[in-house]
């Protein structure tokens, strides 16, 4: 019986570390946390034009944009280079008669980053020109041309610089990226 149980002891001894040793160290991620703050800048530009020609655009409409560069805390990337953003219309007004020039308003909503919509403040604007000089050239030599004479479209081409602002604090937690993995080969005997 003491040599059954001494025997077994020694086994298991031994069987410990021979399986650590195949099974190699245990790595763990350690995860750091911080803060996005609110007021941080955050450069978009945008994915889509937008233009009062064709008198197509209506309030509350919403456009895409998507962001400029990567943002980081600490180094680790948090909304990554060409994540989606999207706003809304929130003023239009169209080119017309004596002289009136087309304006575009908008602002902006959110980001959406690593499957997080983040809330965001800030605000697009684009004003055509009058027409203004040609209305009063015109009505002075005849007073009813001014009534034909329009101001330009206003319009956002694509690739527009947008700045826009996070509207929240946002609590993230990052993983860094893991060391590589060690496999060890079992020593033959």
């Amino acid at each position: 019986m003491k040599n059954t149980i001494l025997a077994l002891a020694c086994a298991l001894t031994f069987a410990v570390p021979a399986v650590q040793a195949q099974t190699g160290p245990v790595a763990t991620a350690a995860t750091t946390s911080g803060t996005l703050r609110a007021g941080t800048s955050v450069p978009l530009k945008m994915a889509e034009g937008l233009t009062t020609k064709g008198k197509k655009l209506k309030v509350g409409q919403r456009f895409q944009m998507e962001t400029a560069e990567a943002v980081t805390i600490d180094g680790n990337v948090v909304i990554p280079a060409g994540s989606p953003a999207t706003g809304e219309i929130t003023e239009v007004r169209n080119k017309g008669m004596w002289g009136k020039s087309g304006r575009i308003n908008g602002r902006v909503l959110y980001v959406r980053a690593n499957g997080r919509q983040i809330r965001m403040s800030g605000s697009i604007d684009d004003k055509g020109k009058t027409g203004t000089a040609g209305v009063v050239g015109a009505v002075v030599l005849i007073p009813v041309a001014g009534f034909f004479m329009t101001g330009t479209s206003a319009d956002i081409p694509l690739g527009a610089p947008v700045t826009a602002f996070i509207d929240e604090d946002v609590s993230i937690a990052v993983v860094p990226a893991a060391a590589p993995m060690v496999v060890s080969v079992p020593a033959k005997n």
